[in-house]
């Protein structure tokens, strides 16, 4: 059977071994510390790259402070683990912590490069949390640059924006087909998603999934739906930042 003693020593030596004349045969505390601030410090490198990638669509204060946070949580469960038990428990650790990372999007939709940007927090903290921290902060650096290089070229970004439009209008007005021919004229695509009373029935609020031009111009778009329907409320959001009111699964 595995001396719990021993795997600690296999995983902190690697780093360490050329550094201390000292005995290895279990790390010491300020090894464990250095692995824990290593994790932290290198963590919030991420966190600022998040902040420059972020800086145009914004972001929130929560989860720049956490990734730090969660990466040295990491560690510490991992080195704590490798002192105390086996390999196959250092496994069910980092299932443990990739779990915990994940709570955070039980009850509100994430954006998937949050989740990854999470994801890269955790993996820091495993890699520094088995010593090899020189390791996680080369690849910090490397995975930090594509990141900055995808953000300033604009990698993967559509040509197109997909977004939703809601008209109110009048009740005694018919709206089958009455905004066809501005819609085609400034979305490459629309489909009208929902129709909704409002006002004690006086007005209808009408949904548009919408996908509009590159190259056209919004205020006239909005100016030219004002000009039917009766110069009622129209309102012109992006579709991740729509407040869902129309059913999204039948997309």
């Amino acid at each position: 059977m595995l001396n719990p003693t021993m795997a600690a020593t296999g995983l902190f030596a690697r780093l360490f071994a050329d550094q201390s004349e000292q005995s290895l045969n279990a790390p010491s505390t300020g090894v464990i510390v250095a692995c824990v601030l290593s994790a932290v410090v290198i963590a919030l490198i991420v966190s600022f790259v998040y902040m420059f990638t972020h800086r145009k669509i914004g972001y929130t204060q929560s989860l720049v402070l956490a990734m730090p946070l969660l990466s040295g949580l990491v560690s510490t469960v991992m080195i704590m683990m490798c002192l105390l038990s086996t390999t196959t428990a250092v496994a069910a650790s980092i299932s443990l912590t990739g779990a915990f990372s994940l709570v955070r999007f039980r009850s509100s939709p994430g954006d998937p490069r949050d989740i990854a940007y999470i994801f890269f927090s955790m993996v820091i903290g495993v890699v520094c949390g088995v010593g090899y921290a020189v390791y996680a902060a080369l690849l910090t650096l490397i995975l930090c640059a594509v990141l900055i290089i995808f953000d300033l070229t604009g990698f993967g970004a559509p040509k197109v924006q997909e977004m939703t439009m809601k008209i109110t209008i009048p009740e005694n007005l018919n709206y089958n087909g009455l905004f066809d021919d501005v819609m085609k004229k400034y979305t490459t695509n629309y489909l009208l998603r929902r129709v909704k009373t409002t006002d004690f029935g006086t007005l209808f609020d009408l949904v548009y999934a919408i996908t509009i031009k590159a190259d056209a111009d919004q205020k006239k778009f909005i100016d030219e739906i004002r000009a039917l329907n009766g110069n009622l409320n129209v309102t012109l959001v992006l579709y991740k930042y729509d407040d869902q009111i129309y059913d999204t699964k039948s997309k």
